[in-house]
């Protein structure tokens, strides 16, 4: 077997395991947040990340002073919403809502990123826009549980809304990151948005403690910090960006389907949770909304 092809065949085995670790993340939401207040978990979560990587990589980064000074604004932004929006919503969310409806719902990133896409490139055409509306359905399907009361009532979980938030904030940093050059490399400049998240992250995460929900140190409270920066975050991002490299970002963004898929069988086997009807039919509509918005995009790129 010809070394390309090698390449590819584990780049396929990294698209079913990479999520594995990336939506691990989900679990940390739901179980987590009992010995964690939300938004401190995600300063911690950033922070320890942050640190871990430090040692590894403090001369490149030293060596970069001058490029991270002259992007310290872009790299703060991606920072508060890859790690400040997309690290604390879905903790909060975890409070309330399923880790099946956290993955079907965050799953909607794709369609955003297309929409916000629009700012840099070429208008929605109508294929894309009738996917975009049916991915928004399915995800109002998904919030309102299936009864159309509970939306003329406005009487729908909260949990729900903050998770749509982190899809929103990752379609946000997700197109910035792509059309912001940077002369830092891939793994430098994931680390310094590291330590930016933290810092956007840390006068709210003080609040919290002081005016919510104080925080109390015991082992579980070290062990899902240490968790949460290994698992979903650097081991995640490291394995997402060997999947680019050997399948390509059009094929590697497929990942997140099997994001919604983990996510719903960690709710199952960690947390006891059940599978609606309106899960079935909401995940089926916000597939076939990015299938469609996907399959323009891809033609053009062609």
């Amino acid at each position: 077997m010809k070394k390309t092809e090698q390449n590819i065949l584990f780049g396929y085995f990294l698209l079913f395991v990479q999520p594995i670790f990336m939506s691990s993340n989900l679990i940390v939401a739901r179980g987590g947040v009992e010995f964690v207040p939300p938004i401190t978990l995600a300063f911690l979560r950033w922070s320890l990340a942050f640190l871990i990587l430090l040692p590894f990589l403090w001369r490149v980064l030293s060596q970069n002073y001058n490029n991270i000074l002259n992007e310290k604004y872009r790299l703060f932004f991606l920072g508060a919403t890859a790690c400040g929006i997309c690290g604390a919503f879905p903790f909060i969310a975890g409070v309330t809502t399923t880790i099946t409806n956290m993955g079907i719902i965050y799953s909607t990133s794709p369609i955003f990123i297309i929409l916000f896409s629009t700012f840099f490139s070429e208008k929605l055409n109508k294929v894309q826009f009738i996917g975009l509306v049916l991915c928004l359905i399915g995800v109002v399907s998904i919030i309102i549980k299936g009864d159309i009361n509970l939306l003329l009532k406005l009487k729908f979980t909260s949990g729900d809304l903050w998770m749509l938030g982190a899809a929103l904030g990752w379609a946000l940093y997700s197109v910035f990151l792509l059309n912001w050059r940077s002369k830092l490399n891939t793994l430098t400049r994931f680390t310094v948005i590291a330590f930016f998240g933290s810092i956007s992250l840390l006068p709210f995460s003080f609040l919290e403690v002081v005016f919510f929900e104080k925080i109390i140190f015991s082992k579980e409270l070290v062990l899902w910090v240490l968790f949460a920066a290994i698992s979903p975050s650097i081991v995640a991002f490291l394995l997402h960006v060997k999947l680019q490299n050997y399948l390509g970002a059009s094929i590697s963004g497929f990942n997140l389907y099997l994001y919604t898929l983990y996510g719903a069988i960690y709710g199952i086997i960690f947390f006891g949770e059940k599978i609606e009807v309106y899960h079935y039919y909401g995940a089926a509509l916000v597939l076939m909304g990015i299938y469609l918005v996907k399959l323009k995009s891809n033609k053009k790129n062609a």
